[in-house]
């Protein structure tokens, strides 16, 4: 016995119901992780350019302590 075309019809509906919620989760976590990401690589750029500029600054004798040896 073949289920009519009605409930068919039905059962393809909910379907793309469950698929469209689905698909909207995934954009949402898709575009939270996209925001993370910027910040962090923004956060990266903005401490190499830190390191950098520190390697760049000549270090004067009385800028940092003894060893811990003296």
């Amino acid at each position: 016995m073949t289920p009519d075309p009605e409930s068919r019809l039905d059962a393809l509906e909910a379907r793309i119901a469950h698929q469209d919620a689905t698909i909207e989760d995934l954009n949402r976590i898709v575009t939270e992780q996209w925001s993370a990401i910027d910040l962090l690589t923004r956060h990266l750029a903005a401490l190499r350019e830190r390191v950098r500029e520190m390697a760049e600054r000549p270090t004067e004798a009385g800028d940092e302590p003894p060893p811990p040896h003296y």
